[in-house]
Order: C-alpha cells, then sequence, then structure tokens
C-alpha cells in the first residue's frame, strides 16, 4: 500500500484539544518503559530534545521518569504548544519543561547539543524525513542516547480499517480520521533504514514493535 502524506502541522485549536485529551497513557506509558529497557545506564541527568513534542504529553511523562533532567520540547504547531503550556504549568514541572514553537530545518534549538533526544509520532507527519534525521545528527552529543518511536504502515487498508477499530473505536472521529491518515502516511521499516543510509547513519537501528509501530533507537559514538 502507497503512502499517502497528511499535513505536517496539527494546528486546529480544536483538534489538538482533543488530540491532547485523547487516552495515550498505554503507548506514552511504553513509550517510556522501552527508553528505559534500551538505555539501562543513561543517568538520566542533563538536556533533553523531544522533537515534535505535540502537547507535550511525553515531556511530562519523561521528566517525571527522570527528575533530573531538563526537557526542551520543539513542535511547529503553536495550537498544540497552547494547550502543552497549561498542562506542564498545572503539573508543576515549568521549571524543567519549556516548549518552542520551532519548524525544522528553518529554526534552531535553543541549544547546540543534547543529552538525550526523544521524538513520538513525528516522522509520519513529515515530507521530507531527512529532516529529523539531519537533526539528530546536529543536536546529539557523542555518548546521547536516541530513541524515536513512530507508527508503521499497514500492508493493505483493511489492516487501516481494523487497527482504528481496535485503538479508536470510542474516540471522537475527529481522532479517529486523525488516526487512519496517519496510518495511511506512516513509513515502514525498511523505508526507515533506508532514510537512514541516505543521512549516511550507521548508529541507528530500526525495529517494529507490536502491532503498529516501529522504533529507532541507538547512542551516538563517543568522540
Amino acid at each position: 500500500m502507497d503512502r499517502i502524506p497528511e499535513p505536517e502541522l496539527m494546528n486546529d485549536p480544536a483538534q489538538a484539544l482533543a488530540y491532547a485529551r485523547a487516552d495515550f497513557e498505554q503507548p506514552h506509558n511504553q513509550f517510556i518503559e522501552q527508553f528505559r529497557g534500551i538505555f539501562p545506564d543513561w543517568p538520566g541527568t542533563g538536556y533533553v530534545l523531544d522533537l515534535g513534542c505535540g502537547p507535550g504529553d511525553i515531556c511530562r511523562r519523561f521528566a517525571l521518569a527522570y527528575p533530573h533532567c531538563r526537557i526542551h520540547g520543539l513542535d511547529g504547531a503553536a495550537a498544540m504548544l497552547a494547550v502543552g503550556r497549561d498542562d506542564i504549568h498545572a503539573a508543576g514541572l515549568s521549571d524543567r519543561i519549556e516548549l518552542f514553537e520551532a519548524y525544522l530545518p528553518v529554526t534552531t534549538p535553543p541549544r547546540a547539543h543534547y543529552d538525550a533526544i526523544i521524538c513520538n509520532s513525528l516522522l509520519h507527519h513529515l515530507r521530507d524525513p531527512g529532516v529529523l534525521w539531519q537533526a539528530i545528527q546536529t543536536y546529539a552529543m557523542p555518548g546521547a542516547p536516541v530513541f524515536v518511536m513512530d507508527l508503521r504502515r499497514p500492508v493493505t487498508q483493511q489492516q487501516v480499517a481494523d487497527l482504528v477499530e481496535t485503538y479508536a473505536a470510542d474516540e471522537p472521529p475527529v481522532l479517529r480520521q486523525d488516526f487512519q491518515n496517519s496510518l495511511f502516511a506512516a513509513y515502514q521499516a525498511d523505508e526507515v533504514k533506508k532514510q537512514l543510509r541516505q543521512a549516511d547513519i550507521d548508529w541507528l537501528q530500526v525495529a517494529e514493535a507490536g502491532d503498529r509501530h516501529l522504533i529507532v533507537q541507538g547512542q551516538r559514538d563517543k568522540a
């Protein structure tokens, strides 16, 4: 099944709020636990860059899991960031998490390098996936763990319909449609491996995870 791109930004306020209030407890907790499992020796200190942070749910969970780090979240959707800043303030985490409106590669993060880089569900929004891999190559300091999780495009349209029914049947129509669009827009593992070869990145590995995700992870070689 061919990939069907979707809009890069989720900037409609109603859509942003619906996304922020959706139930991502299982996949977002899984994101944190898999990071822990892959990088058990990471000390959890320094600055973390979250690329495509959306409303900041992963930022908040990561900050609670690693209470000695600071997090910079980047996203191009102002509506998402507005919801996220309110939620971060309500959680009492404004002193450790900052969200920035940024559109790669035009905008640069606040710091030149980061002690870790995380990214959840940004890749399938990108028409040019090389933007993500170039950012990681640029901003990950030597020794930094990198963890990217995203959707994986199914093989058939029926599989898309089955996944929407399984995971979004009780969500509002806007979120069911968004999930379907995202599955059509997602990349497959072999496509991501090709992207990494084109970016000349040999220190990241790609693996399928569960019935709808893929993971790209690795640790930047120390100088």
